[in-house]
Formats: structure tokens, C-alpha cells, sequence
């Protein structure tokens, strides 16, 4: 099923909470950190609940949104 992704928004079937502010990000196997703003803060902290959960096609709609909008992000921390 391909989705439309939209820069500002956040890529879920359902609502999330958007976070006030970003945070620095540390990627706990690699060790390496990034710095994402709010929106991204709220989508990446949405992909790890989704995966402790098993949701796997709102990983997938999450990873998909960083490949898209913030490529360096996702090599980061999801890839």
C-alpha cells in the first residue's frame, strides 16, 4: 500500500503526540547521536513503541518517512 508522505506531518493511521521540542538521539548499538526536532523526535520515539508492540506496518510507514525527509536521520538510528 504506498502512502502519500507529507514533510509536516506525521505518517500514522492514527494521531500521535508531537512533542514541544527536539532532542539529541543516540543510536544505542552504533553509539553515533543526531539531533531531530520535535515532529522527528515524536515520529522516531512512535516507530520504537510500534516495533515493542510489533506494529509493523507503522515501523514501516515511519522508517519510510525518515528515507524520505530526513535520509541521514534514519542512516543513523533505524538503519
Amino acid at each position: 500500500m504506498k502512502i502519500k508522505l507529507e514533510k509536516d506531518k506525521a505518517p500514522f493511521k492514527a494521531p500521535i503526540q508531537i512533542y514541544t521540542e527536539g532532542a539529541v538521539v543516540k543510536n544505542p548499538y552504533s553509539g553515533d547521536s543526531i539531533k531531530l526536532n520535535a515532529l522527528e523526535l515524536s515520529i522516531y520515539d512512535t516507530i520504537k513503541g510500534c516495533e515493542w508492540t510489533r506494529d509493523w506496518e507503522n515501523v514501516r510507514r515511519g522508517i519510510d518517512w525518515f528515507i524520505k525527509f530526513n535520509p541521514k536521520a534514519y542512516m543513523v538510528l533505524l538503519d
